[in-house]
């Protein structure tokens, strides 16, 4: 499945005075609201294209974006091309194996370098238009009559580089000029919800292998993605494979919603499978305190880690338009599990079928956001009182 499909390129005007922030949208005409109820953000903030174009430029193109899994680039010339807000990306490895991430575009009349998904080069990335060509560094190697042009600074006009982090096996870029805190948000995050900084370095994720990778294309706004995930008071009705799993979520309490909280596998579940039945061993490193439990992470704005003791699913999400979202999948295992050839089907199932039934309920979501019902939005239930921090998180990115 393409995530590279091309955005809209109208100008947005990132000046302009942004939309009434999320907390002080009125919630209807009505009375106010009881106290045990919050208010949503309106319809329109997950419908309007204009709301998303901000958000593209001030939440995409401003925070660190988990744009691809670093192994997805094993060698010399080996790429990726990523949508990031309006921007497409591309994640290219060198000679000495550094990774880079670069504007893909070119320096000359502005052509798109790499129009695929992903692939490999030589040893230069070459524009198929007038053949600037660039080394994988980034920098102007070649073009017709260029050793005519001595004023022209080959590095000055080499591939427009963005920032890059890699953390957790996967390729983090910012195409900010001035990026936050790469510990303090993407790794704050981590800490926060697991209850200390070291916690995810039980996994060693950098050292797991993709056993499975699923890509979904989900009619729906990214928002309702990360609020159904960040809840669970959907999950007896909708996930009847997963409560049985873990039998707390059929109360509507998510992990997250507890600071180092790890749901409880079941009493007679033996492990994160389809079936409840015995699935890998633990992974060495794991600490037995995390044994029989699963964590669930958000790391905004497009991220969720889900822990488990001999796997880790990891989904990046892709926005590509008001009411699209592309939702990259990876199951990552032990080394020697995939290179063994064990069958994952029965732990990938679980998680593909919790997939399934939650992207069916966003789009089902999305549906209505244009109603007039839902014009002043929803409600969210003590249960799901903590999205509310999401929605002041957007409310802020958006300000400004």
């Amino acid at each position: 499945m393409d995530t590279n499909t091309a955005l809209p390129t109208s100008v947005v005007d990132t000046t302009a005075t942004p939309p009434v922030p999320i907390s002080t949208v009125p919630t209807g005409a009505g009375p106010a609201l009881p106290a045990s109820l919050v208010a949503t953000p309106p319809g329109e903030h997950y419908a309007d294209p204009g709301m998303f174009a901000l958000e593209q430029a001030r939440i995409f193109e401003a925070t660190w974006f988990a744009a691809a899994r670093t192994a997805d680039m094993p060698t010399a010339g080996a790429f990726r091309t990523v949508q990031v807000g309006r921007e497409n990306v591309l994640l290219v490895r060198d000679r000495r194996g550094k990774l880079g991430a670069f504007l893909n575009v070119c320096r000359h009349r502005g052509a798109r370098l790499c129009t695929e998904p992903a692939g490999t080069v030589r040893n230069a990335v070459r524009c198929p238009y007038h053949a600037w060509t660039y080394g994988l560094d980034g920098k102007l190697i070649a073009a017709p009559n260029l050793d005519a042009m001595a004023d022209v600074d080959r590095t000055e006009y080499g591939m427009r580089r963005v920032h890059l982090r890699e953390w957790l096996g996967t390729a983090w870029v910012c195409l900010a000029p001035e990026p936050p805190s790469f510990e303090q948000t993407v790794m704050g995050s981590v800490a926060d919800r697991l209850g200390g900084e070291s916690v995810i370095d039980d996994w060693r994720v950098d050292e797991l292998v993709l056993g499975r990778r699923i890509v979904y294309d989900v009619k729906a706004n990214w928002k309702l993605i990360v609020e159904n995930f960040m809840e669970c008071y959907h999950c007896a009705t909708i996930h009847p494979e997963l409560t049985e799993v873990l039998p707390e979520f059929a109360d509507g309490y998510a992990a997250q919603y507890y600071v180092g909280h790890g749901a409880e596998f079941g009493e007679d579940v033996q492990g994160f499978t389809l079936d409840g039945s015995a699935s890998f061993p633990r992974l060495n490193t794991v600490d037995e305190s995390h044994d029989r439990r699963y964590y669930a992470i958000t790391v905004n704005p497009q991220v969720f880690i889900n822990l488990v003791p001999d796997h880790v699913i990891f989904h990046r999400m892709y926005p590509m338009a008001a009411d699209r979202t592309i939702v990259e999948c990876d199951w990552l295992y032990a080394p020697e599990v995939v290179a063994g050839g064990a069958d994952v089907s029965n732990s990938v199932e679980l998680f593909h079928r919790v997939n399934q039934q939650d992207f069916d309920a966003c789009e089902r979501c999305q549906l209505s956001m244009t109603s007039r019902m839902y014009a002043d939005g929803g409600v969210l239930v003590p249960s799901e009182h903590h999205i509310s921090a999401f929605h002041e998180w957007v409310a802020t990115q958006l300000a400004g």
